[in-house]
């Protein structure tokens, strides 16, 4: 397999193609990521083994969402069976990401722990928050910057991974390894689409409610209220429809149109 190596402009590409695809089936890209979202939530409930079955079923439920993006894409019909298709034919390496994917993300955890005494770890326990001062300790500071150093490897052999392991029956080594050459040779994208995320989940909607908190003061949480979740039901969608046109622009590349057509 072969993936494309990309101008930088296509990282922001995949965000706007994303959001042209979610456009064209706001009501089922959006209900499937709701159903995503919630599966994970309610797996995350579960006494004792919640984390981990939502670990285990999330590169899964991932590719589900991607499949219905891919449906939408090719003019093939978009259905709630979609959703738990990936699962049922390819359940064990599927679940093996996930598996691995968890037990990576624990030991850069661990690491870090060694750094901050466990504060990060406890924050993403849930067994903690941290207080501004905790933020501003220069050993938090450390960890996080450990972690996101340590976790850049590990998502980028996991972004793709799920995908080509379900569609192309990849085996869990080989698409790990297909998924951190695809992410490694369009590092640049990458940059690009992650600052767009940032710029277009972030920045602007940061603006706009800080903008109108100033010209209504006493009805700002109300109006931060009102455009928080317009916003994620937009977002999220558009975000999983990138995920796919991220694929798609790398590894399935598009037939030149011929001069004489």
């Amino acid at each position: 397999m072969q993936a494309l190596t990309l101008p930088a402009l296509g990282g922001w590409q995949w965000l706007a193609q994303g959001y042209a695809l979610f456009r064209r089936q706001p009501a089922m890209i959006g209900l499937l990521t709701m159903a995503y979202w919630m599966s994970v939530l309610i797996c995350n409930l579960l006494p004792f083994i919640g984390p981990l079955a939502a670990s285990l079923v999330m590169p899964g439920l991932s590719v589900g969402v991607m499949t219905a993006c891919r449906n939408v894409d090719q003019g093939l019909p978009v259905t709630p069976a979609l959703f738990f298709l990936p699962l049922k034919e390819h359940p064990r390496p599927l679940i093996w990401l996930g598996g691995i994917y968890l037990v990576c993300t624990l030991a850069v955890l661990a690491l870090a722990a060694v750094v901050d005494d466990g504060a990060l770890l406890q924050a993403a326990a849930g067994r903690g928050g941290l207080d501004e001062a905790g933020l501003e300790n220069g050993n938090v500071i450390l960890a996080a910057q450990l972690i996101l150093l340590l976790m850049t490897p590990v998502l980028m052999a996991y972004w793709y991974a799920p995908a080509l392991v379900a569609w192309h029956q990849l085996s869990v080594s080989k698409a790990l390894f297909f998924s951190f050459i695809a992410c490694l040779r369009n590092w640049r994208a990458f940059l690009v689409y992650g600052l767009g995320l940032v710029a277009v989940g972030a920045i602007l909607p940061g603006i706009v409610i800080g903008l109108l908190g100033g010209l209504f003061p006493s009805a700002a949480g109300f109006i931060t209220s009102l455009l928080t979740l317009p916003l994620l039901m937009v977002l999220a969608p558009t975000l999983f429809a990138s995920f796919y046109i991220s694929y798609r622009d790398v590894f399935v590349p598009r037939e030149p149109v011929s001069e004489h057509a």
